[in-house]
Order: C-alpha cells, then structure tokens, then sequence
C-alpha cells in the first residue's frame, strides 16, 4: 500500500499554531449526544470544497494543475448534486478556468485543497436538524500551516446558521470512518497522538463516537510519521453500509514496505473485529493497479478514496485497463442504481490524496441512520 505526503511539510506564512492541549481542556459539548454523522451515501444537500491557493506547498506550474483536477472533481460532482467552492476574493481571478457554472463560490479563504480533513464535519439529529461537530484542523499535527483553513469549520456554520458543537479533538474527518450506525474504524496513529490530541486512546475513542453519533470504535495501528496523515484510513479502508467494509489491499504482505505491513495489520483487525450485534464484517477487496500514469514518489493510487454522491460515485482511475475496469464493476455492485464516473486526477494524487479528501458533504435533513442489515 502506498501512500504519499499531503501538500509538502512547507508551513505557509502567518499560519496560527493549535495545540492539542488546548483540545483537551475543552469538554466535548453535551448536545452532541442528539446527533449523528449519516453514512456518506445518505442523500446530500451539496458538497463543499476548497481552493487551493498555496505556492509555498505546491509552487507555481503544480499549483495550476492541482487547481485544474479541483475543477475536474467540482464539475463532475455538479451534475450530480450541488457543489460549493470555498474560495477568497482574491484567489477568484484567473484561476478557475472551465469551471461549471453550476458551482457556487463562497468567499471564504482556504489555504488548501483537504477539505475532508479541514472543512465541516456535519451531523443531523433525530428531528432532521443539522449542526457541526468541531474537529479542531491543525494542519496534520502542525506539519502544514493552516491560518485560513484552521477556521473553515467555523466559517461554514456560521454561515450556514448552524450551532459549532465542541468534540474536545483535534483531528481530521479523513482519519476516520463510519458506518453510519454506530461503528467507528480508524487507525490510533492519527489520533493517539501528542501531535493532535494528549489523551488515552479510550477517551479519544469516546470522543469520537460521542461527535458522530457512533457507540463502538475499531481502531487499527497505522502509521506514524510516514507521512503527512499519519496514515488516514480513507487511502486504505471505507464503510460501504452497516457492518460492511471496502479495503485495497495487495493479496501478499511485502515485508520491506511499511504500508503493506500497516494494511494488512488493519486487515486481520477487521477480520477480528464485531459489529453492534456481535456479528462479523462483510469486508470486500479492491485491487492496487499494477501500473499507473505517474511515476511521482508519493503518489496516492487510492481507489478506496472516492466519493458517494447524489446518484454516483466519483472515483479516480489511474491508467490501469484491468484494474480500472475491475474497479468500475465493483464499485457500480457495491452502490447499484448510481453512476460509476472515474476521473484522472493524478496532480491530486502526486500531492498524497484522492476526491475523497478534496470534497465534504453536507447532508440532507433529515437523513436517518440507516437499519443494520
């Protein structure tokens, strides 16, 4: 499994520094207990992303392709479902070439691309309402700056009208994965960690569920260091349904790759591991390509990095007939009835991620958690 760096460890001027300690001393709100975070591929009111604008990560000639695959992504997404770009004034001109006109722009400033990790981690309660559970951005345990998108969160629910409802974590929404009733997975190497939070693994684990409405955490070991993430779990493994999980993952353990020995460690955790009802995952395999266009060090072929939409899933193919092809049929299996759009979007995956950690949903109101079947 490989998986590449996020951006660069380049810190952009100004950026204000979030300590983890200052997470810990703040009590997770008790109106979190009424809300839950729905399963992704529950109906969306729009999605939200971001513009990146700093040549301090990726320099000039990257950044306009980065920018380009933003465009991709956001236009696909819009024929599908509303789409959001957060983007300042300044960073309007000139830039977003072929957009559609369908996306709408908000001024909000960005720094960067990740807005599954910086922007709005929303939840719904019974009666449909909808508010954010605030994971507190601090650039990937303060390894990037992120004076604009440290205060996105925020930003957005303000706008929106919406309460910001204090989970006491720092931490990324990328870092880990629900099943939209009531089981967590994640890997502790991005969360139980003095870079982000300085508290047990239960209480981090309490945390969680608390904020996204779950009772139950998986957690696998992960990957400290390696890079940027330390080891989202969004490159490596997705909930599909309730009890169900979606993984990539090579049929033997290379010994000399530390992503391969990682996977396969989160694998035998999910063969070990129970649902609510003491019941085993269902898990499906995805294939790695055997080859892709790009040769870059760091790039991130993640099949498992899509993303569910209004009536498709939008996914990356990397220049692999046979496993883009394989893919293609097993995603449209997995989600029947939606449209299975596959973009080349490698400048997102030379950077160390995938559509996944570029978009952000906002979900319906009134969407349900759905039956454990």
């Amino acid at each position: 499994m490989t998986l590449g760096v996020v951006g660069s460890m380049g810190a952009l001027a100004g950026a204000r520094v979030l300590t983890s300690a200052g997470a810990r001393g703040a009590p997770p709100d008790p109106r979190l207990r009424s809300f839950h975070m729905p399963l992704e591929s529950a109906p969306h009111t729009r999605t939200f992303m971001q513009w990146p604008i700093a040549l301090s990560v990726y320099g000039r000639r990257d950044l306009s392709e980065v920018q380009q695959a933003i465009v991709t992504i956001a236009n696909a997404i819009a024929e599908f479902e509303p789409v959001v770009l957060l983007a300042a004034d300044t960073a309007r001109t000139g830039h977003k070439t072929g957009l559609s006109a369908a996306v709408e722009i908000w001024d909000i400033p960005t720094d960067d691309l990740w807005c599954r990790d910086s922007g709005p981690t929303f939840v719904v309660d019974g009666a449909g309402a909808l508010a954010v559970a605030h994971l507190r951005f601090n650039g990937w345990g303060n390894k990037q700056g992120f004076a604009n998108d440290g205060l996105i969160a925020e930003r957005v629910a303000a706008r929106l009208g919406v309460p910001l409802l204090e989970t006491g974590l720092v931490g990324e929404q990328g870092g880990v994965e629900h099943d939209g009733a009531g089981l967590l997975l994640a890997h502790e190497s991005c969360w139980v960690n003095p870079n982000r939070n300085r508290l047990g693994r239960d209480d981090i684990a309490g945390r969680l569920c608390q904020a996204l409405g779950a009772q139950q955490m998986i957690w696998a070991p992960g990957v400290i260091g390696a890079d940027i993430t330390d080891y989202h779990i969004d490159a490596l493994a997705r909930f599909v349904g309730p009890g169900r999980v979606l993984i990539q993952i090579d049929d033997e353990i290379d010994p000399a790759d530390p992503w391969s020995r990682a996977a396969h460690q989160t694998l035998r955790v999910l063969e070990q591991a129970r649902d609510l009802q003491g019941r085993r995952l269902q898990i499906v395999k995805l294939p790695e390509p055997e080859k892709t266009r790009s040769n870059a060090p760091d790039f991130v072929s993640s099949y498992i990095n899509y993303y569910v939409c209004n009536g498709a899933v939008i996914a990356a193919e990397f220049g692999d007939p046979r496993t883009d092809d394989l893919v293609r049929e097993r995603l449209a299996d997995l989600y029947p009835g939606r449209d299975i759009v596959m973009l080349n979007v490698d400048p997102i995956g030379e950077s160390g991620g995938g559509i996944h950690c570029a978009t952000q949903q906002q979900p319906a109101a009134g969407a349900k958690i759905p039956p454990h079947a």
